[in-house]
């Protein structure tokens, strides 16, 4: 179990305290610091069953000033979140062979 976190916010955190709460300790992974490949993202992606562009967080500058939208193609979402990891929207959970975004917390204990 592996939670691509970033203890800056809200929800991620809220996410990791349900976990813990449940008796739950999963592997933290600070995404900011340490971040996923793009076949990292790929295989999470995957076991979302989601396009790239769920797990993109469009609010972003980035988003806008790399020239990203919604139509933009897979890869190049894909790999826009491997180089600009602020990108990727947190919290995931990767548990049991699959993955779920913590938005809201309580999402992630469907995986579990």
């Amino acid at each position: 179990m592996t939670l691509w976190h970033n203890p800056r916010c809200t929800k991620s955190r809220e996410t990791l305290a349900l976990l813990e709460a449940q008796g739950h300790r999963p592997t933290i992974r600070l995404y900011l610091e340490d971040p996923p490949s793009a076949d990292e993202i790929h295989a999470a992606l995957t076991l979302l069953g989601q396009p790239a562009i769920a797990l993109v967080r469009t609010v972003e500058a980035e988003f806008r000033d790399l020239g990203l939208s919604h139509a933009s193609d897979e890869a190049d979402l894909i790999a826009a979140m491997a180089a600009h990891p602020r990108l990727i929207e947190r919290p995931l959970l990767i548990a049991n062979g699959k993955a779920a975004l913590g938005r809201p917390p309580e999402a992630v204990l469907a995986i579990l």
